[in-house]
């Protein structure tokens, strides 16, 4: 069953607000945190922007999240001058039970893998929405580089997918998207992860498996529930 937009609205705001709390129970003046893409990590900007004080520095995974953080007046590092993240905060298009997630809707996928990464924690927030049994509903984005498109989109067939080229979309590191449609249930999920950055010309995909999420918070119609990964 589908949730209205302005009741997913709320539960990104509630998401937001708790991802908020988690945060500044995390860091100190030392601390770098990890700033995701999409607009429940957007909400999350504005509602961090009110502690601005207490944050030393952020890296953010796409130029909208780092010019976002900047017109807030917070600190936006280059990756490669920080040794590490304390707490990588964003989204996700799916999660499942073991936080596993499939990621890139907004074609920040291999930004926000790196800093996930790079992160001694990673947070998710989503609304309940986003929360599946079994990844593959929503279309795999995968990074390409652009000279190899049909050779990969082939490749993503053989896998048993469908791939549509994303017009008119050039990523932040300058390549092109390919949604791969047609692989729900994706099982096992790190398998397939694997299987798809092995194919030449494939610069990273989103699914989140090797490097799942370590904690939800995901937004309900009864309030935000914080869920852990399954065994």
């Amino acid at each position: 069953m589908s949730t209205p937009s302005n009741s997913r609205d709320a539960m990104k705001q509630a998401v937001a607000a708790a991802a908020v709390e988690f945060t500044l129970q995390r860091i100190d003046d030392k601390s770098t945190i990890g700033i995701g893409t999409g607009s429940t990590a957007n909400a999350y900007i504005d509602l961090l922007a009110e502690h601005k004080a207490k944050i030393t520095g952020t890296v953010a995974s796409s130029e909208a999240s780092a010019e976002r953080l900047r017109g807030h007046g917070i600190p936006v590092y280059d990756l490669n001058s920080v040794d590490e993240i304390t707490l990588y905060v964003d989204g996700a298009d799916e999660v499942n039970p073991h936080l596993e997630l499939i990621k890139g809707g907004g074609g920040a996928l291999t930004r926000e893998k790196i800093v996930a990464a790079v992160a001694r924690e990673f947070l998710c927030i989503a609304d309940q929405s986003k929360w599946v049994e079994h990844l593959g509903t929503f279309p795999l984005p995968v990074e390409v580089i652009p000279m190899a498109r049909s050779h990969v989109a082939r490749e993503l067939v053989k896998l048993g997918g469908d791939p549509v080229y994303r017009q008119g979309v050039v990523t932040d590191n300058g390549n092109v998207i390919l949604d791969v449609h047609h692989l729900f249930p994706i099982s096992p999920v790190r398998k397939l992860e694997e299987q798809i950055n092995n194919i030449t010309g494939v610069v990273c995909n989103g699914l989140f498996a090797l490097r799942p999420a370590d904690a939800l918070m995901l937004g309900t119609s009864t309030g935000v529930k914080t869920v852990y990964p399954v065994d």
